[in-house]
């Protein structure tokens, strides 16, 4: 390649990234994407492929810096995604791949027909926004619902069984219960997400999205389903045709974030975030965590929006899945798929932790973490923290100036919304990480 080539492609504006996932024409103010797919930059097909062995083995190290640096290519974002989200081992072949993959899929069907049973509007094409029980167990025959449960039984020539299930007078079983009263409330939230994209002008696309999110909230008993989840879960079945590859990519987004979402009558699930984040706050930028302090927000709870869903709502859609796979990226580490399927071998192998500290296969941000280990008393912070905190010391001039209670403080950071950059929303994440971790191992020598 001559310097003129290397010059061009450094130069490259790139191309815009929207033509992937068109907007509805009537959405005017929707924001456009500020990521674009650059050469030389931006992880390609042809870079992914050359990655793998004949054999299917991935060297996934060759692939960390440049998702980081450009991204990844719409056209391969899924298949990529389920390696950094850990749904594969990099160190798999393709026909140990694909031994996983078909039985993932046998086990989300048995899930799914096991909530078809108990609720026949479940893969019927269809979904429901109607309460249909009460907590009491008793059924709400709401004709909203008997319309879309007829419609399932026809079109899935449902047994009289399914069809018993669903006209029982009284449900005993709580967690059957539990389960029911969230599948209208999936339905509502459902009909609210990503709907200024065509992908969800079809109705199919829109019941798919309410399948996985019913499945799960029955597969995960503890969590169940909780309002924020539709949003993580959306990018999933656009990236991934097939229903259940996306259930089990979403699961494992799950497994990351489900802390979020639990709730118990002491604490709120993403508290523990929240505390985290008032932590790091406090040692970057204690001026300003002062401040917020003094304004009553102390608890950090106008910043519950952005860690729950990831920034969903402050970036474009193409822009918030290039600030996911950024995130995955730099937060990589090669036995993720080993800590989901064995965790005690994976524990074993922590010990290694400080030769894989340096090496390539590990995300740059988990590398940092695991030089620090021992160094710090607290365990390691997820990156999402410290995104928040990056965007809070971004606008502090302006807090601190202009906040004058809680309201100036949620409308300063709404002023944000479609206004970042998450190039470098994840590299100011980074050096207030390496700040964070410097100042913390000084105060606990």
């Amino acid at each position: 390649m001559s310097s003129l080539d290397i010059t061009k492609m450094w130069r490259d504006p790139g191309a815009p990234a929207d033509s992937f996932y068109l907007v509805r024409p009537e959405c005017k103010d929707v924001p456009k994407s500020k990521f674009r797919i650059k050469n030389g930059k931006t992880l390609s097909e042809r870079k992914w492929r050359a990655a793998f062995s004949p054999e299917g083995y991935l060297d996934i190290g060759k692939t960390l810096g440049r998702i980081h640096r450009g991204g990844i290519h719409p056209s391969i974002r899924g298949e990529v995604w389920e390696f950094l989200l850990g749904c594969y081992d990099p160190k798999s072949s393709h026909a140990e791949r694909e031994d996983i993959r078909k039985q993932r899929r046998t086990q989300y069907a048995i899930l799914k027909e096991e909530c078809r049973t108990m609720f026949p509007v479940i893969g019927s094409g269809r979904y429901i926004t109607a309460p249909v029980i009460t907590e009491d167990g008793d059924p709400i025959l709401d004709p909203l619902v008997l319309q879309e449960a007829k419609a399932a039984k026809e079109a899935k020539e449902a047994t009289s069984c399914a069809s018993d299930d669903y006209e029982m007078v009284k449900e005993d079983d709580k967690r059957v219960i539990e389960w029911k009263l969230s599948l209208h409330q999936i339905g509502l939230d459902v009909a609210r997400t990503d709907r200024s994209l065509v992908f969800y002008e079809k109705q199919e696309n829109l019941s798919k999205l309410w399948d996985i999110l019913s499945v799960y909230a029955w597969f995960d008993k503890d969590v169940n389903y909780c309002q924020g989840m539709s949003d993580l879960c959306s990018p999933m079945i656009i990236l991934l045709d097939d229903e259940a590859d996306a259930f089990w990519c979403f699961e494992r987004l799950m497994r990351r974030l489900r802390g979020n979402f639990r709730y118990t009558e002491s604490s709120v699930g993403v508290e523990s975030q929240l505390n985290n984040l008032a932590s790091v706050t406090q040692v970057i930028d204690p001026k300003l965590h002062q401040h917020l302090d003094k304004l009553g927000g102390g608890d950090y709870l106008f910043a519950v929006r952005m860690l729950m869903v990831l920034f969903r709502r402050e970036f474009s859609f193409c822009d918030s899945l290039y600030l996911w796979e950024m995130m995955w990226a730099l937060e990589y580490d090669p036995d993720l798929f080993l800590t989901y399927e064995d965790p005690e071998l994976a524990a074993d192998k922590s010990e290694e932790s400080k030769s894989k500290a340096k090496s390539r296969q590990v995300g740059k941000f988990e590398r940092e973490n695991m030089k620090n280990a021992g160094k710090a008393a607290e365990a390691p912070l997820p990156i999402s923290v410290f995104l928040v905190a990056s965007v809070l010391k971004d606008k502090s001039d302006k807090l601190l100036t202009e906040a004058r209670g809680l309201d100036d403080v949620v409308k300063i950071l709404n002023d944000v919304n479609g206004n970042l950059d998450a190039k470098k929303a994840c590299t100011g994440a980074m050096k207030l990480h390496r700040k964070y971790l410097k100042k913390a191992a000084n105060t606990h020598r």
